[in-house]
């Protein structure tokens, strides 16, 4: 049996009157690149957002590298955990007033007894592994939108994370650099072994490095988005019979009365 790096069973958000998505549940097997995919306002985020500990899901279990975020525990389970994965949030979230080396270095600072130059020392390899090794000193303003995602990465992989999200990754980006991102989760997934759990709506990076992937629906259940589909992204384009599947991975509008 596959050993699972994050389990997720039933799990629910609701805002208000209103529930974003329910009855969600899935498995990520360690080691592949896992695509939660939809279209907008689906809840891909919110969910991302449970799976870190930023939302505490309304019901359901979730657990992450064997740790329980949903149980009477959450508090402590989650800050053992902020160490063991790495985020990459929309835009990178780097700080503007620091350097990209200085961005990266920040979880060590926060996380280790490291002194400051072996934490620059390992900051600097992470910007390597991502390209960005000549664009240490950079401010965040002198940087494109493309850096700007290597660098969020790199600062996910500062405490050589077995598991790593990455929340939107090609939102923005032009698809020669979109592609080279793909290029790059891929070998790191080669060369360091890790999980990555990638939110995207982006097909063609779907189809580049997903190994598998659900897809959430706003319309999945008269009253409330949810789970529609989950496989491999090849085999959801061609043997899909639900129209919303098919509609997402063959860029086609809706069947009329059903948009």
């Amino acid at each position: 049996m596959t050993e699972a790096a994050i389990r997720v069973r039933g799990a629910a958000q609701r805002f208000g009157a209103r529930t974003i998505f329910r009855d969600v549940g899935f498995e990520v097997a360690v080691g592949e690149v896992f695509v939660i995919l939809g279209g907008s306002g689906c809840g891909k985020s919110t969910l991302m957002r449970q799976l870190i500990g930023l939302v505490p899901p309304s019901a359901g279990e979730i657990e992450v590298l064997g740790v329980s975020v949903t149980g009477p525990d959450r508090d402590g389970a989650l800050e053992g955990l902020r160490q063991r994965i790495g985020v990459m949030f929309q835009s990178g979230a780097l700080l503007g007033s620091m350097t990209l080396l200085e961005n990266v270095m920040l979880p060590l600072e926060m996380f280790t007894p490291l002194p400051p130059e072996a934490r620059e020392a390992v900051a600097r390899v992470k910007l390597g592994l991502v390209g960005l090794g000549d664009a240490a000193e950079l401010m965040p303003a002198e940087i494109s939108g493309g850096m700007a995602k290597r660098a969020g990465i790199a600062r996910a992989l500062a405490l050589d994370p077995p598991l790593l999200f990455l929340d939107e990754p090609s939102a923005g980006l032009d698809p020669i650099t979109s592609a080279g991102l793909d290029r790059l989760i891929l070998s790191l997934r080669e060369d360091l072994g890790a999980t990555f759990v990638v939110v995207t709506h982006e097909l063609a990076s779907i189809l580049a490095i997903a190994d598998r992937c659900i897809m959430l629906d706003r319309g999945a259940f008269p009253d409330a988005g949810g789970l529609i589909a989950t496989g491999v992204p090849q085999r959801l384009r061609e043997e899909s019979t639900d129209p919303r599947v098919r509609a997402f991975f063959r860029r086609e509008p809706l069947p009329e009365g059903q948009a």
